[in-house]
């Protein structure tokens, strides 16, 4: 399907296209929809269980609540696109929208690594897990986690703003990210491209290593203990987890690593991974938390059943 755009707007709009030739096919879009009635069901019943307001739960529902905004960011464009085929978009909007996809994708990132400290701190220091994650301290982790974000993403619309746009205003997913809208300005973007990349290292980079060192801190624990029964049940509570840093890490680096340096890759690849980045770790997480953990599951069944 070739796509045309109107070139009196091409100054003042940029051109979103996604998933060419399949706007027909309508399921697409109800992704987003059970990605947000599933982190809704789940922050839902961690509130309303009082058994669930423990900080393994706590942290899962900040989880939840980010792949919620996540798809609520994302939500506007993705059915401009496939319901009315709307895919003008302002710059200041999609500045905004980039801002707050970046924003919250970096605040999973903090969520994320948050829990594996949870997870150390339930297996190699069980003792003191209720003394040291408090709701306080989880409230100032959550905080600290969210000003990260803010103060580190907030300046790329502003430098994204100051440039001038011309030439093709077409972009390849059905949302504006960072990486992509910069290359369309007409001006050196060295210093986005290096700021961009100081984010990701000082975000993703750090929050990805920290993660490995915890789970070799875990598994280095439950090695030393006796029973093979106990060893696997104290992993068994890692894997929802695991999971949940797999979904969320893998197309996230494959995707920057294909803007920034995979000129040369079929431009399928690139939006079949920013629809996984974006829209698959918000769906899946609540499935794999309701499915592994059993606590979730037994409210999920019980709620849906009665």
């Amino acid at each position: 399907m070739r796509i045309l755009y109107n070139s009196s707007l091409q100054k003042a709009t940029f051109f979103l296209t996604g998933f060419q030739g399949l706007e027909d096919l309508h399921g697409w879009i109800s992704i987003p929809f059970f990605s947000i009635l599933g982190n809704c069901t789940i922050i839902f019943i961690i509130k309303t269980e009082p058994s669930l307001h423990e900080p393994m739960y706590l942290f899962l529902s900040m989880l939840a609540l980010t792949d919620l905004g996540l798809s609520l960011c994302t939500l506007p464009t993705v059915l401009g696109i496939f319901w009315v085929g709307a895919r003008d978009i302002g710059h200041d909007a999609c500045f905004a929208q980039l801002f707050f996809i970046h924003c919250l994708s970096f605040l999973e990132s903090s969520v994320l690594l948050s829990m594996a400290f949870d997870r150390f701190v339930a297996i190699c220091r069980p003792l003191h897990y209720a003394s040291i994650l408090t709701n306080t301290v989880i409230g100032r982790i959550g905080l600290a986690s969210l000003g990260r974000s803010v103060a580190l993403i907030i300046p790329l619309p502003f430098m994204l703003k100051r440039f001038p746009y011309c030439g093709s205003p077409v972009l390849s997913h059905s949302y504006c990210l960072h990486q992509e809208v910069m290359k369309l300005a007409c001006a050196d973007i060295r210093a986005n491209s290096i700021y961009g990349m100081f984010v990701i290292v000082s975000t993703v980079g750090i929050d990805s290593l920290l993660i490995l060192f915890s789970y070799a801190l875990i598994l280095r624990t439950v090695l030393s203990i006796a029973s093979r029964a106990e060893r696997l049940k104290a992993l068994n509570t890692c894997v929802s987890h695991i999971c949940a840093v797999l979904l969320f890490y893998t197309p996230m680096i494959g995707l920057s690593v294909i803007h920034r340096f995979g000129k040369q890759a079929p431009h399928l690849v690139q939006v079949i991974l920013g629809f996984v980045y974006l829209l698959f770790p918000p769906l899946m997480n609540p499935i794999v938390y309701s499915v592994k953990t059993k606590q979730i599951r037994d409210r999920v069944t019980h709620a849906f059943c009665f």
